[in-house]
């Protein structure tokens, strides 16, 4: 969300705790506070500010999806599917993008505080995808690939590439850039023909099949909370 300051509705509903006809509610309610103090209709809040949302204590819930080629994950257009069209879960969205032709693992929640939490590069939060190639890779490739490319205007940060194949590599990014890793590989003057994320932090896309997933339970949630600096009690951000 770049688009600061912005009023108050908007930035709930940005961050999946309601409407913004559901935030106005909560709103006239006084369940919402700016820094300590009650908001009112109208309100505008900088990105620097602390929002607070004292809601009913609700069930969160998070899951690993692998999704298929062809899926949308936001916004879905005409006969486009999207994520909420071919997974039988209410009330969950998907945090982050995968481009309509990749493919792998994408968190599920219904819990609106992960949004900036996992997005926003200041976090330095790892994704590893793997990659294959319409040509084979010259030896220099990992090395420059690592140092950063100049994608239009923009240096990628340092990353991790380990060369699997003559056509085939794997990448660890902090940062996400718009179709990042396809305009890095255009820049080393090749294609990427596949592209599949295997990993969010420390959450693996393991055996899961295209279309299934599965819940985060145990340690796994919990150190993907901790990760975060999250906890299961009601949202604050």
């Amino acid at each position: 969300m770049d688009d600061f300051p912005m009023r108050i509705n908007k930035y709930l509903a940005l961050n999946n705790y309601a409407t913004r006809r559901g935030a106005d509610e909560l709103i006239e309610k006084g369940m919402v506070q700016i820094n300590g103090t009650r908001a009112k209709l109208g309100d505008k809040v900088v990105r620097s500010d602390k929002v607070t949302v004292r809601q009913p204590k609700r069930a969160y819930r998070y899951y690993a999806y692998n999704k298929p080629r062809h899926i949308i994950t936001h916004s879905p257009q005409g006969e486009e599917k999207g994520i909420s069209d071919v997974v039988d879960l209410e009330g969950v969205f998907p945090v982050g993008r995968l481009d309509k032709d990749s493919y792998g693992l994408i968190i599920l929640t219904n819990d609106g505080r992960v949004t900036d939490r996992l997005l926003n590069p200041k976090f330095e939060h790892e994704k590893e995808y793997r990659v294959k190639t319409a040509i084979n890779l010259r030896p220099s490739f990992p090395v420059h690939m690592e140092k950063g490319v100049d994608i239009g205007g923009y240096v990628t940060k340092k990353c991790k590439v380990k060369v699997l194949g003559e056509r085939q590599f794997s990448i660890t990014l902090s940062e996400g850039k718009k179709h990042q890793i396809r305009r890095m590989c255009a820049a080393m003057h090749t294609d990427a023909i596949e592209l599949q994320r295997v990993r969010i932090m420390h959450v693996r896309l393991g055996n899961l099949k295209a279309g299934e997933y599965r819940p985060l339970e145990g340690i796994e949630l919990a150190q993907f909370l901790a990760d975060l600096g999250l906890t299961d009690e009601s949202p604050q951000t």
